[in-house]
């Protein structure tokens, strides 16, 4: 027995790494599965901006709601609001922009400007070549990483390193960095999927005094 348990824990290590890991391929797929069976999510993050020109870095934390199908709500600590109520786009930053609220038509380019998983799941085969980066534990979570690097020119960001959960195939962190060097660090800390979301969630009041500018076009956050 003793002979036969060596045997097979030999055989076991003479496989190649690459054929026991999940290839890229098959971790894209299952997420992009496991996004597509959630009609509705709420998550907390902690989420750290780093500019490498001068080397400051500030760390919030938020929550945000998505519900199916075009229902979208984050809220950060420092008061910053971004709200998709079916129809509109609000985005309120009294932390660099007090005073103004940008209002806009909700589409799905916005959409994946602002919501990580829309941003990263969304035919990711079409628009990014993916590659595995190794495995890690999130959170206590084991978890698959990718490097996603869009095949078109992409004002959202220049690379991304996504972070898969071998669990439920969601994202548990995520890094990306912008074409002008800009670092954001995601670490997703806790994840409800299909929970019940009432559509006041997603409700947006525009602050007293706040001055509204109308925009046609989406941004980048």
């Amino acid at each position: 027995m003793k002979k036969l348990i060596l045997f097979s824990a030999i055989a076991i290590a003479a496989i190649p790494a690459a054929a026991r890991a999940q290839s890229a391929e098959s971790v894209i797929d299952r997420a992009v599965a496991a996004y597509g069976r959630l009609n509705s999510m709420r998550a907390e993050f902690r989420q750290t901006l780093t500019n490498p020109v001068t080397g400051n870095s500030q760390t919030t934390t938020g929550v945000i709601l998505r519900k199916k199908p075009n229902l979208l709500s984050i809220r950060f600590e420092s008061g910053d609001r971004v709200a998709a109520d079916g129809s509109t786009l609000w985005v309120y930053l009294p932390s660099s922009a007090p005073g103004q609220v940008i209002r806009m038509p909700y589409t799905g380019a916005n959409a994946s400007a602002i919501d990580p998983a829309e941003q990263f799941l969304n035919s990711p085969r079409s628009r990014f070549n993916v590659s595995a980066d190794g495995t890690a534990t999130v959170g206590g979570r084991s978890t698959h990483i990718l490097t996603l690097v869009p095949k078109r020119a992409n004002s959202a960001f220049s690379n991304a390193r996504v972070w898969i959960d071998d669990d439920d195939s969601s994202i548990r962190q995520f890094d990306v960095e912008t074409a002008n060097g800009l670092k954001r660090h995601v670490i997703i800390t806790s994840f409800t999927p299909n929970p019940e979301l009432a559509k006041s969630s997603f409700h947006f009041s525009v602050p007293k005094g706040a001055r509204v500018v109308d925009q046609a076009r989406g941004m980048v956050f």
